[in-house]
């Protein structure tokens, strides 16, 4: 199993940015897609990004594209989400897991999130 922290969350006024972090342990990461998922109070988790073993494909959530970017760097066992353009929309608590089927289908396995909140 790939075991995660994510940090990088916080308060930002809309249209501003921030980069989420997921550092891994266990079986690193370079192993397995990972993706990002989010859950807004109330609502059900969603998927946000994913991006492939060795980066070359992503694919992201509709209400995200052309605003986040998946990125990782298999040294670090670390994966990004950089996201711009940040709505109130997009305020939830943001976790990082592995990918078991791509691109959507995750492992039931999460870390404790980071928080994003994003006023008007």
């Amino acid at each position: 199993q790939v075991h995660v922290v994510e940090s990088g969350g916080g308060l930002v006024q809309a249209g501003g940015s921030l980069r989420l972090s997921c550092a891994a342990s266990g079986r690193t990461t370079s192993t397995y897609a990972m993706g990002w998922f989010r859950q807004a109070p109330g609502k059900e988790r969603e998927f946000v990004a994913a991006i492939s073993v060795l980066g070359g494909n992503t694919e992201y959530a509709d209400s995200v594209k052309d605003r986040f970017t998946i990125s990782r760097d298999n040294t670090r066992n670390t994966v990004y989400l950089q996201m711009n353009a940040l709505k109130p929309e997009d305020t939830a608590v943001y976790y990082c897991t592995a990918i078991r089927r791509w691109p959507r289908e995750s492992y039931d396995n999460w870390g404790q999130g980071t928080q994003v909140a994003v006023s008007s």
